[in-house]
């Protein structure tokens, strides 16, 4: 069985191509916001990833067990 994919945003096909974010065309003071925004959660995301290699590297590893 063959399956077709369809990717959506390329310019081509039906209505106008979009940018990033979805966006189709934002005023200067729309797109800082909508991209402060965007930073605060990658900054977010970051410290959650640090606090979770802090915890891996805290924590003694499991022991393994061998298979048979």
């Amino acid at each position: 069985m063959t399956h077709r994919h369809h990717h959506r945003g390329s310019g081509r096909g039906c209505g106008p191509a979009r940018g990033p974010f979805g966006m189709r065309s934002f005023n200067r003071e729309e797109w800082l916001t909508r991209l402060e925004e965007y930073q605060r959660d990658l900054e977010q995301r970051t410290a959650d990833v640090a606090d979770l290699i802090r915890r891996l590297r805290q924590d003694p590893a499991p022991e393994t067990v061998a298979e048979a």
